[in-house]
Parts: C-alpha cells; structure tokens; sequence
C-alpha cells in the first residue's frame, strides 16, 4: 500500500485566484509569482493553469529554465537577478527579463557584447531595506542602463518592494509609494519618458488601488492564502490540499504519556489516532497540541511532538474512526493560514515547505 500522505492541487482554484487578481487590478497587467517551485504546488503545472497571466516571476535562472524546458513561453522575470556573470548568455538566448539591484549586476551588464536583447527591471529601494538602489543614485544607475545598446527600446522599467502591505494602514506603505512615485516621476520629466512600474504584492493589489501601476505581482493569493494580517473575506480558493489517513486506532488510558519528550498526557481515558504525516513531508514540527486536524471531515486536534513521519491525533468524538479514514491537513475547510498561525509561522512557510516526498496530483 502506497504511504497515503499526497498535496492534491486543485488547477481550477489557481484560475479562480488569478481572475480575481484580475477584477482587482483590472488596469494593470499580471505577473503571476511561482517562485520555489510554485510555493510548494509544481512551478510547470502552475505556469499552464496560470496561462492567462501575462508574466511570470521566478527567483532563478534554474527556475526559469525548467519553465522555459517545459516550453512555458510566457515572458520570464528573475525577481533577484543573475547571480554570476557567465547567466547572461542563457538570459539572453530564452530571453528571459532580469532585475537589477546592485552595483555588480550592472558591471556584468556594462562588460557583456553588444547584439543581444534584454528586457530590464531597475529595483529601487523605497523602503524595505533588502535589495536595490537608494533612490538618490537609482537615476545615475538607469543612464547607465539606457547607454547599453542591446538594452530593448522601451526595455527599462521599474519595481520595489512593500514591507508592509499586509497590514494596509501601515505608515511604510504610504512612505515607501510616495518615493516611488517621486522618483519615477523625476525620471518622467527630465527623460519624457513614461517607464512601466510595479509595486503592488497580493497584499498591495487587493487593497491598495493606488499602488497597483502597470503591473502587479500577485504571489500567495494565486494559491488562495489571504496575504493580510488581519483575517478577511477575499473569496480566494485553497489551490493545495494536504492530506493522508490515520494508519492506527489506539486506546490510552489516563496517565499514558504520547510521543516524543513525554510532553503530552491523557487526561483520561481515550482514543487517538496516528496520522501518516510529519515534518519530513513538510509538515510543521513545531505545531503545538491543539492545532486543529480534520479526520473524516470532523475537526480534532494533534496531541503531542510532530514526529517526523508521524502525528498523534485526538479521536475523543470519533470513536468509529479506524485506520485508512482520510485526514486533511490543511485545505478546503481547514485554511492554511490557521494551521500556520498555530505553529507561529506563516502559510508561504508552509506551503513552500512541502517536501519532494509528497506525491503531488492536480485535477481540473
């Protein structure tokens, strides 16, 4: 019998999340994020359900190319960039769009021949303090850019970052969309040229209109994850799925302690179930007691230390539940950002977190 653990990846959630990307920024073109291997649900899968998008965004040349590989077509930006110089060549032949954000990228670019063709993203720090130019040396850096000949016509554009559109009210949003729009405004009259722009993250896009620009980067909500802090009512569809069954029924007495450490004792007598799952197919080892578990579509709760291949489960109102019953770990009814939360973590974590183990299945 095949370990029942599985991610299934419902194809039709991705479509429904990016139409509402769509409705969102209905004036802004796409560029649908699928990064680490499509937080977690298979990068080529993902690019083909996501095929209305007009871009897609990867954090690598080896991302890119697999896409490219598995004859993905769509335009192609590597958010960081290259990382050494000899990745020109391939971003150049499969014409792949690359970032800039440091000094040594643009001494690669200064240095390569003449000939070729590159699509551009000038990155400029508005704030969040991790990648890219300040912005009062981000205008000396795109003339330089424009002075390479094989530089598109048109093929400079700009993008940063928010630090923090979960939380829309945030000060930094305001502050950080008010230098962008200075600098990029700056660049507009002394060049009188309109260059495109994108700001907007899932967060941004779904609640701030006023950063959305040319393009908007949706990422987690494309697999239907609320990106904001604060709970809320997006109509985004869980794209994963992850689920295995209970692989034993067990009676405990009151006193028998459950699993590693010896961190958890039955308050009473009682029935629990062992789950086919645990931190090496992904899932968090540090979720404590009490993060909910559905067991035949019932709500229960893990019990003791997340093992690597294994959870204990409660089964106190299910006493008829027996091995091969199915268990969601996260999904459809039980969101991922609550299991997340639970564990003080994140739902990208989560999601990017599934290993290669888990077999992945898609339906339409």
């Amino acid at each position: 019998m095949t370990r029942p653990v599985r991610a299934r990846i419902n194809l039709q959630s991705l479509a429904h999340n990016l139409s509402l990307a769509r409705r969102a920024a209905p004036d802004s073109r796409v560029m649908a994020v699928i990064k680490a291997n499509a937080y977690g649900h298979g990068a080529v899968p993902v690019a083909r359900a996501l095929g209305a998008a007009d871009a897609f965004a990867v954090a690598s040349l080896e991302e890119a190319m697999q896409l490219r590989e598995a004859g993905i077509r769509h335009e192609i930006v590597l958010l960081e960039g290259l990382f050494e110089r000899d990745e020109l060549e391939l971003a150049v032949t499969h014409q792949l769009q690359l970032v800039v954000h440091c000094e040594q990228q643009v001494a690669w670019l200064e240095q390569f021949r003449s000939g070729a063709s590159l699509q551009l993203w000038l990155k400029v720090d508005t704030g969040m303090h991790r990648l890219g130019f300040a912005p009062d040396v981000a205008l000396a850096v795109w003339q330089r850019l424009q002075r390479l000949g094989y530089v598109k016509t048109g093929g400079l554009r700009w993008l940063s970052h928010l630090a923090c559109a979960d939380e829309p009210g945030h000060a930094l949003n305001a502050q950080q969309l008010s230098r962008f729009n200075e600098i990029t405004h700056f660049f507009e009259s002394l060049q009188g040229v309109r260059a495109e722009c994108s700001l907007a993250n899932s967060a941004a896009l779904l609640t701030r209109p006023d950063t959305h620009f040319d393009w908007v980067r949706p990422g987690i909500m494309l697999y239907g994850a609320s990106p904001l802090a604060a709970a809320a009512d997006l109509d985004l569809h869980p794209a994963m799925a992850l689920e295995s069954a209970l692989i034993a029924v067990q009676q405990r007495c009151k006193g028998d302690s459950i699993g590693y450490g010896q961190d958890w004792t039955c308050p009473r007598d009682m029935t629990l179930g062992v789950v086919a799952v645990g931190y090496a197919d992904g899932y968090p080892r540090h979720a404590p007691s009490g993060t909910p578990v559905l067991v035949n579509g019932q709500p229960t709760a893990l019990v003791g230390r997340v093992s690597m291949d294994m959870i204990c489960v409660d089964l106190g109102d299910q006493p008829q539940a027996k091995p091969g019953d199915p268990v969601l770990l996260w999904g459809e009814g039980l969101p991922v950002e609550t299991v997340a939360a639970q564990a003080g973590t994140i739902s990208y974590e989560l999601l990017c977190g599934v290993s290669a183990r888990v077999p992945r299945s898609y339906a339409s």
